[in-house]
């Protein structure tokens, strides 16, 4: 089937990816139209970008709190406007993140509402972390559900990982569809370990989930080549992600490790670079 042109806006946050894609036929090709709902990728591709967003906040509060840094975080994720309380009854610990009614964290993500960790002891070098969210909002999206995680303070590479077993609902300002994504996703921290700080984490990322919409639609992502993110760095600076929605797979490329906003999209052996908001 011959489409022409292929027009692509795209743009990725953090570890998200905003997609929309639209191929328009010839005046005088009768095939098919095919076409991305921007509207539909828009709210995937926000889903992805506040999911990981929230896990990098859990992620990092468990860090800070309980795998020896705590006490000697130089620069920490959260500002004075967490509130964060440490628990234990018997053995079993929690970690309670309240950030009131807006709180603005050091990497500039605005969030408001509470996320409750709750994990035991220390097993076999691994924590079992359930995580649930109890009115939260960030960047003005409500994430509710919750799932666990599996932190090992040690893999094969002697680098701390951590799984996580996926269950979240996103809602978006001004509709009412919301978005639920299942899935497993699996980080690794390769430099930055034992810092003080944040801003030189580097992590490996893969995983593959699935997003399902009350308005029927549906999008499934798969890392086929590790992520690379950088903390300090506002976009994902290599790997490469399959996507598959409305029947059609595509790809993106984020590029060979460095800092930069140019990434490339794959589609019908056709690579169209693209800038990342």
């Amino acid at each position: 089937m011959k489409i022409t042109p292929f027009r692509l806006i795209v743009s990725f946050l953090a570890m998200g990816i905003f997609l929309f894609t639209s191929c328009n036929k010839d005046e005088n090709d009768s095939s098919e139209e095919v076409n991305f709902s921007s509207d539909n990728s828009m709210r995937a591709a926000k889903t992805d970008n506040v999911t990981e967003a929230t896990f990098n906040i859990i992620e990092q509060a468990f860090v800070e709190n309980e795998t020896g840094g705590r006490g000697i975080t130089q620069f920490s994720l959260f500002s004075d406007c967490t509130t964060i309380t440490v628990e234990m009854q018997g053995n079993v610990f929690t970690i309670l993140l309240d950030f009131g009614n807006s709180c603005t964290l050091n990497n500039g993500n605005v969030v408001s509402g509470s996320i409750l960790l709750e994990y035991g002891p220390l097993v076999s070098g691994t924590y079992t972390v359930n995580y649930t969210f109890q009115n939260f909002v960030i960047n003005g999206n409500g994430v509710s559900g919750g799932g666990s995680i599996l932190y090992e303070i040690a893999n094969q590479n002697d680098n701390p990982q951590s799984t996580v077993t996926e269950s979240i609902t996103v809602s978006f300002p001004n509709t009412t569809v919301t978005g639920t994504r299942n899935g497993t996703r699996i980080s690794e921290w390769v430099e930055g370990v034992g810092s003080g700080t944040w801003l030189d984490n580097v992590y490996h990322i893969n995983g593959n989930w699935q997003t399902k919409f009350t308005n029927g639609f549906e999008r499934s992502g798969e890392v086929t080549e590790t992520l690379v993110y950088k903390t300090a760095c506002p976009y994902v600076v290599d790997g490469r992600l399959e996507v598959t929605q409305d029947g059609l797979t595509a790809a993106i490329d984020f590029g060979d490790g460095e800092c930069d906003n140019m990434a490339v999209f794959i589609y019908n052996g056709q690579e169209y670079p693209f800038i990342m908001n």
